[in-house]
């Protein structure tokens, strides 16, 4: 059986003793959901039957980068009383780049609601609910919102969340900053170590990140490298420290992807909303052009 994306659901009857009415359980159903990569927002049905990953053409689940192996992964079912099944683990087929869940490499591993599963730079999603159309829902809505391969909020979040921060620091007259970030030379680790290790630390920089600011404070990825932080009841002093803290934190962690470790650095441009702002983006502008200033002057840097 050849799985789809359509959104039907097989299910299975299971016959009674001849005391008791045949009835129909409850069929626990799963399915990929696509977070990064190829057809975002993607949904893969699994079913009783073996789901094959790869790049070929055969292949049940065909992703055409060459960061996928021809036949690199197999999504198998445990089926259990009635052909139902109870649950689904993913076996590596001596893949080139290897199968990973939840940034763990694996040889084969059972899945659990949640997981991510990296295939090359393909990330999906198992999803396994007795309600899979509300789960696989909640998950797209929430793919609207958050980068996928980051788990940050993208763009647009972070634009809205901006707007919001703007209005009531101007209506209370409360200090906002707002860092625009960017990784140094990040094209050499995609050229020497290879995309995959690229992601990995993109999302290594994400966690760090994450781990060094306030509750209150907001951190989105803007694209590609480049991340921003909105510092809400911040002034300008205080975000220039918040900035110089996260660049210090960098430079000394240890970025690692398998057996390669990938020293980074970034540069900062730190802007303050200003009594003449109108609008969220000339924050933000301001804060780009800073950047392109720490990034002509060397790097590694801090620049506003």
């Amino acid at each position: 059986m050849v799985a789809s994306d359509l959104n039907d659901t097989s299910r299975f009857k299971v016959s009674g003793s001849r005391d008791r009415p045949s009835r129909e359980p409850a069929v626990r159903e799963a399915c990929l959901v696509v977070m990064y990569g190829e057809s975002i927002g993607r949904r893969i049905s699994l079913t009783a039957a073996p789901l094959c990953i790869g790049r070929s053409a055969e292949s049940d689940l065909q992703f055409e980068e060459e960061s996928v192996s021809r036949n690199h992964c197999r999504i198998d079912p445990t089926i259990g009383a009635g052909g139902v099944p109870e649950s689904w683990s993913v076996s590596d087929l001596g893949s080139t780049n290897g199968t990973y869940v939840n940034e763990r490499g694996v040889e084969s591993a059972v899945l659990n609601h949640g997981d991510h599963l990296q295939i090359g730079r393909n990330i999906l999603k198992f999803l396994v609910s007795g309600h899979i159309e509300s789960a696989y829902h909640e998950e797209i809505y929430r793919l609207v919102t958050t980068d996928g391969l980051t788990n940050l909020p993208n763009r647009r979040a972070f634009e809205d969340a901006m707007q919001r921060e703007f209005s009531r620091s101007t209506r209370y007259v409360r200090p906002l900053s707002l860092l625009v970030i960017d990784i140094d030379h990040f094209k050499k680790i995609n050229d020497v170590h290879g995309h995959l290790a690229g992601d990995a630390a993109l999302r290594q920089f994400a966690t760090l990140l994450k781990a060094n600011l306030r509750r209150d404070d907001f951190a989105g990825r803007m694209g590609g490298e480049e991340f921003a932080v909105l510092l809400p009841e911040i002034d300008d002093a205080g975000a220039r420290l918040t900035a110089e803290k996260l660049r210090l934190l960098t430079a000394r962690h240890r970025f690692v992807f398998e057996e390669a470790v990938m020293p980074l650095t970034i540069s900062v441009g730190v802007a303050t909303r200003t009594p003449s702002d109108q609008d969220p983006m000339e924050i933000y502008r301001r804060g780009d052009e800073l950047l392109f200033a720490a990034k002509r002057t060397g790097r590694n840097r801090v620049h506003g």
